[in-house]
């Protein structure tokens, strides 16, 4: 197989509400900085991905406006993924493996703020079962976190410890949208808290991919993708036992998570109980404290629907190429209670 290594990420600076700004005026500058880092311009790139969901932006094929923030000229070779951007970069890594690219940019972007999320989120359940019964993401992210306490694998005191470390991390991010204290009240959706909730908010993510020794040429210390993988759950939930996540397990197995220890983990849990399963799934709970996770905050601490993952992805490859971790592992997730899972690998040399 080629090498094909992250070389370059960037993303916003992620707000509640950025109702002043479209989303190719979000994009605009995260890409320039991208490209910047590598010192390629547009018609360098060999091949262009997307992630995004009209869902949010309320109208069919929007992610066609957002290739402005691309640039018209010279045309470019691209794709477009209805998924976390985190898949993008699946279709893109996988581009450059068959040999018909050695450069890729991968982007993705999300402004929940003009909607209702917790309806919109909804479109994603089973149309004929689940769908007419309206739970929405926070009632069954609920409903997983009280499966999980009344098996004894956690309690409200553990979850709380989660979200204070997450936010605690945050404070060293500048493109966090909360940190510091978590605060107190009364249930959202018992048992979970606001703090075991994600932020509704805007932002955007990109990522540079290269191949081989383009990858040592762009950058000083590539992050080397050496396994990447996805899976998928039952689409119904009463067939899955919400306490596990056997998607991820194999994801990370395919990925080749499990051959070496990892230092690093950003793991893209929005609830603080979905952390507690990921934990489990991918063996961190064994490692007795040795690996970091989600140092930047997770997306606990910001959460821009369908760049989220993505982010994982470029944080756990930003530590990489400032030296902070060596072998980390990134993952992506997409669906209810942790539908779909998508889990990288990423070494330094």
């Amino acid at each position: 197989m080629r090498e094909v290594a992250v070389v370059a990420f960037g993303q916003s600076v992620h707000v509640r509400d950025s109702a002043e700004t479209s989303e190719v005026e979000m994009l605009m500058p995260v890409l320039h900085d991208v490209l910047a880092q590598t010192g390629l311009a547009a018609r360098d790139i060999d091949f262009t991905c997307s992630g995004s969901c009209d869902y949010l932006a309320g109208r069919a094929f929007s992610f066609t406006m957002a290739l402005d923030g691309v640039g018209a000229w010279p045309p470019v070779p691209e794709s477009h993924v209805e998924m976390d951007g985190a898949w993008a970069l699946y279709e893109a890594w996988v581009k450059i493996l068959t040999g018909e690219a050695d450069t890729a940019l991968v982007y993705a972007y999300g402004k929940s703020s003009p909607g209702d999320l917790r309806e919109v989120l909804t479109r994603q359940l089973d149309p004929y079962y689940v769908a007419p019964l309206w739970p929405d993401s926070v009632a069954l992210a609920a409903l997983q976190a009280q499966a999980l306490i009344d098996a004894g694998l956690t309690d409200e005191r553990a979850l709380a410890g989660i979200a204070a470390r997450s936010r605690t991390a945050a404070e060293s991010n500048p493109h966090a949208q909360l940190r510091g204290a978590v605060p107190a009240g009364e249930p959202l959706v018992a048992p979970l808290r606001t703090g075991d909730c994600p932020p509704i908010g805007d932002g955007a993510a990109a990522v540079v991919l290269a191949a081989g020794d383009t990858a040592r040429r762009l950058t000083a210390r590539p992050a080397w993708i050496r396994g990447l993988d996805h899976r998928i759950e039952a689409h119904g939930l009463g067939v899955r036992d919400l306490t596990d996540s056997p998607s991820t397990r194999l994801a990370a197995e395919r990925a080749g998570a499990f051959e070496l220890p990892v230092d690093t983990a950003e793991l893209h849990a929005p609830f603080t109980s979905q952390e507690v399963v990921l934990r489990r799934a991918l063996g961190l709970d064994a490692a007795d404290g040795t690996v970091r996770i989600n140092p930047s905050g997770g997306a606990l601490a910001a959460n821009p629907v369908m760049a989220t993952g993505l982010i994982r992805i470029g944080e756990a490859a930003a530590r990489i190429h400032r030296g902070a971790s060596d072998r980390a592992l990134a993952h992506a997730t997409s669906g209810p209670c942790l539908q779909q899972n998508l889990v990288a690998v990423l070494e330094g040399e």
